[in-house]
């Protein structure tokens, strides 16, 4: 028998736009030194899966453009086939926030659509849930260890005789006490809360469990709630209350309320509900260069179909768009969410400003790994996540969503962060990218994972809910799977369980709190 030969691999790059300069490795494995492009240059090393190629000789200070954007500047010249990294590259200056371009792109013409539903849950304020749960909300981070004691035990006792609510969930936080409650800024935090606690998918049910001594006290985290100091309320278990004795009544004070709500929440069921009732935050985290070019354009796509269908969608993330400015405000629907957008990249650079850091602190080791040198080039990619469609409204951070179509929610990049902050804005169905593979997953709403790599769905094929890598390959298109993520969004709201909450992962909420520590 004679050995199989090796297989040899037709390189592949991906260049996306006409007159970029830089195209991306397409090859799981990246591609040796001496590979002949087709109609392009013979590589002069060996360059990594997703990281970049000098399509033509770059002179030193030339311009490195992708997405037909100058991502950068090169240190030293670049041959033709060279490998284009951070290191050979000079990051350009943020664009300025004066004399930006205001209404000027063109609107697309894009049809309605109509005859889309599915199957939720509606609420009395008008809200749609796509899940059924009991939310176990807190005023401040010092009864944390109660509440969970007191989770464990509704999972375990309570839950399973009320087979109409798909779970129970702890709104942890680290927030409440040891902070200037009043300070600039510390509004958002409550906000944020005060919000979350109102998301469609917990049905208007939400309990409150409180310490008694804390600055965050119930009246303030929720006025509308609990206004009357004094007066006990159905819904607030306050651990120093004097009819608690020992450990074991306030637990038992937990769970005999939580069963008041699961009652209720039982009697709920779903019904057909248009697709204009969703509201969809987008999403990238462990971003790779292959996120703008494969997994963040079919959410796109996916966008402009649900925003026709009348839906809500929110993209965020200051710093991943900061340096994309003037598209958003030459998208903008009026010259107000103009403004609107330009105030938030304004705060938010007076924000790094006084943290001394700066822009170029967002991109991570892992995102430079996976092929994006800087923050330009991440943030062309984060993008076109939001689709074509122009942008209807911002959302301020802590704040819930009051209009409909394609939303700018402002929050910070972080994953969980963001996700906690589009939450509060009423987001009832979550899009998360990964190109790198981060196991994120939010209780509170269905996430459902996008892999910008064939190699990544592969390898984590328990976690990737959708395989947006067949783009890369040619196997899919664009369109064809921002068709299938839009009918898998419909699914999900419906009731289809995604990955993350088949294996039930979970991580706490993460508050944005630029008011001082004290």
């Amino acid at each position: 028998m004679h050995p199989a030969r090796p297989t040899v691999q037709v390189p592949r790059m991906i260049r996306m736009r006409e007159g970029d300069n830089v195209a991306i490795v397409a090859n799981d494995r990246g591609l040796p030194a001496g590979a002949r492009i087709p109609d392009g240059p013979t590589l002069l090393e060996a360059i990594p899966q997703g990281h970049k190629v000098a399509l033509c000789d770059i002179p030193e200070d030339g311009a490195i453009v992708r997405y037909g954007v100058v991502i950068g500047h090169a240190t030293r010249p670049l041959p033709a086939g060279s490998w284009v990294y951070e290191a050979v590259m000079r990051m350009p200056p943020a664009p300025s926030l004066d004399a930006l371009p205001i209404c000027t792109a063109p609107v697309p013409d894009l049809e309605p659509l109509s005859g889309h539903t599915f199957q939720g849950y509606r609420n009395a304020d008008g809200s749609v849930g796509t899940r059924n749960i009991l939310a176990i909300a807190m005023t401040v981070q010092c009864v944390a260890g109660v509440a969970d004691i007191a989770l464990d035990r509704i999972r375990r006792e309570l839950l399973p005789r009320y087979p109409n609510v798909d779970g129970v969930v702890a709104l942890h936080h680290g927030y409440g006490c040891g902070v200037a409650i009043d300070a600039p800024g510390a509004s958002i935090p409550v906000k944020t809360l005060r919000h979350i606690a109102q998301n469609p998918n917990f049905g208007g049910e939400v309990m409150l469990v409180s310490l008694g001594c804390e600055k965050l006290q119930p009246e303030r985290l929720m006025p509308e709630r609990f206004q009357d100091r004094g007066a006990a309320h159905p819904d607030l278990v306050r651990l120093q209350d004097e009819r608690h004795v020992g450990f074991g009544s306030m637990i038992d004070d937990i769970l005999a309320m939580a069963e008041i709500h699961l009652e209720r929440l039982n009697q709920r069921r779903r019904e057909t509900c248009p697709a204009s009732d969703l509201v969809v935050g987008v999403q990238c985290g462990g971003s790779d260069a292959f996120s703008g070019a494969t997994a963040n354009p079919a959410v796109g796509h996916a966008a402009d179909l649900l925003v026709r269908a009348g839906a809500t969608v929110m993209f965020s993330e200051v710093t991943e768009v900061r340096d994309g400015i003037d598209q958003l405000t030459a998208r903008a629907a009026t010259p107000k969410v103009a403004r609107d957008l330009i105030r938030e990249m304004a705060w938010y650079d007076d924000y790094l400003q006084r943290g001394q850091a700066d822009r170029s602190a967002n991109t991570t080791p892992g995102n430079k790994r996976g092929g994006l040198s800087n923050i330009v080039e991440k943030a062309m990619g984060s993008i076109v996540k939001s689709g074509s469609t122009p942008i209807r409204g911002v959302v301020p951070p802590g704040e819930r969503a009051r209009d409909k179509g394609l939303l700018y929610a402002a929050t910070p990049a972080g994953d969980f962060v963001c996700g906690t902050l589009q939450l509060a804005a009423g987001m009832n169905v979550h899009i998360f990218t990964t190109g790198r593979g981060t196991p994120y997953g939010l209780a509170e709403v269905p996430v459902i994972k996008v892999a910008t790599r064939s190699d990544l769905a592969r390898r984590w094929h328990d976690l990737m809910d959708i395989d947006a890598g067949r783009i890369a390959t040619g196997e899919a298109s664009i369109e064809d799977l921002g068709q299938e993520l839009f009918e898998r969004i419909l699914d999900v709201a419906s009731g289809r369980k995604t990955w993350a909450e088949h294996w039930g992962i979970v991580n706490d909420l993460v508050l944005f709190n630029p008011g001082p520590v004290t």
